[in-house]
């Protein structure tokens, strides 16, 4: 009986579908390329415009924005053109942009050169970004989507890291220029491994009538909105942490970045292959739980141990629930409409991280950061609600897989 057993076990796992192919790490290894050289610029360009340019602080805000407005502005017609074209070759010539848009910040002197090249950079990575994940889904066997997909997200995870570590360090030891010099051998890596990917066979897709339904999920709706509660305690993160820190006396408040994405990286592991056994509602309401009780042991308890542990499971609950997330939008779209759903996906991202980032600002400034980090964790708690009661129902009723 136990020979049996093994056979049968021997069987399941030799009749389970490769992950890790070679065209998966190819499309996994240029996204990181790509993570890591955008990531070098996020901490060191508002470092340089007010040190080396003597631009003022309040200006700085509208140079970062130029590229999120550029963000928003691609995102829906990214999704419309790798679902109608060849999602290789719009990698290939966005990404190639990408990286000669780098040049420009040589001749950025002044502000509105600086929003011109952002702005530019915004467009080109988000249509990278999206033909990117799009090809990595399609890439990924469907019975390991939610897994791939997570472990797809985690190599973003990990430039997000030793992104920032590696520009701090070259900033200050070299230059903005060396540092730019640096992104530009990253992506023509990152070029050079994306020319490596065979991409599948896709059905020819024959020119279909303009519609919303082609630049946005419209089903996708209720998910999309209960997406953003969640994706605006996300963007108080970044630009509000180390302020935070400081204030209560933290005395490296580099370090909750280090747990951040170490959760979000050990998240990985385990939450896409539990989505993959049909446990995803299991996974969103479990992790924005998690979120939810992080940030509010966040705003409330100030010593190391605390700034650190929240900082662990923020990283986990949000490792979890974004390849679930995406999965769902994934799940409602026909095959046709993969790049629909996923610049959906990112377009709620994008957007509940602006938000997040710019009301933020103002709770900051009119109340505290203890007030903001409980409103994250509130909406947070709201978004299980949501979930339960309007996003779980509606995916059930018009899922196609």
């Amino acid at each position: 009986m136990e020979t049996i057993h093994e056979s049968a076990e021997d069987i399941e796992i030799e009749s389970k579908p490769q992950l890790w192919s070679l065209n998966y790490l190819n499309v996994c290894f240029a996204n990181f390329l790509m993570a890591c050289s955008f990531n070098l610029l996020m901490p060191s360009i508002p470092l340089y415009i007010t040190e080396q340019m003597g631009i003022s602080q309040s200006k700085t805000g509208i140079v970062l924005a130029s590229y999120a407005i550029a963000l928003m502005f691609v995102r829906p017609f990214s999704g419309y053109m790798v679902d109608l074209y060849s999602r290789k070759k719009i990698l290939l010539i966005s990404f190639t942009c990408y990286v000669l848009i780098f040049f420009g910040y040589f001749w950025a002197t002044t502000v509105l050169i600086f929003i011109i090249v952002r702005f530019l950079h915004g467009i080109t990575w988000g249509l990278s970004t999206v033909s990117s994940s799009t090809l990595a889904i399609d890439v990924v066997p469907s019975e390991r989507r939610a897994e791939g997909i997570g472990y797809y997200g985690t190599f973003m995870n990990v430039a997000m890291a030793i992104g920032p570590f590696i520009a701090i360090h070259i900033y200050h030891e070299y230059s903005f220029q060396v540092l730019l010099w640096c992104a530009i051998g990253m992506g023509l890596l990152g070029i050079i491994t994306v020319a490596f990917i065979k991409a599948p066979e896709r059905p020819k897709v024959e020119r279909q009538k303009i519609s919303l339904d082609r630049f946005f999920l419209v089903k996708g709706w209720p998910i999309f909105l209960n997406q953003l509660l969640p994706c605006f305690a996300w963007g108080t993160i970044g630009p509000f942490v180390a302020q935070y820190g400081k204030e209560i006396n933290i005395p490296n408040a580099g370090i909750f970045f280090l747990f951040w994405a170490g959760g979000i990286i050990a998240s990985r592991v385990f939450a896409g292959k539990l989505v993959d056994k049909g446990m995803i509602h299991q996974v969103n309401m479990i992790a924005m739980t998690i979120v939810a009780l992080a940030f509010c042991v966040f705003a409330l308890v100030h010593n190391i141990v605390a700034f650190c542990a929240s900082g662990l499971f923020i990283g986990v609950g949000f490792g979890m629930m974004f390849p679930a997330l995406q999965t769902l939008y994934i799940n409602l779209a026909e095959n046709s409409q993969r790049g629909t759903a996923n610049s959906t996906y990112l377009i709620g991202f994008d957007l509940g991280l602006a938000l997040g980032m710019l009301v933020g600002g103002y709770i900051t400034g009119f109340m505290s950061f203890e007030a903001l980090y409980l409103i994250a964790g509130g909406l947070c708690l709201f978004s299980v609600v949501a979930y339960w009661t309007v996003s779980r129902r509606i995916f059930e009723k018009k899922r196609l897989r």
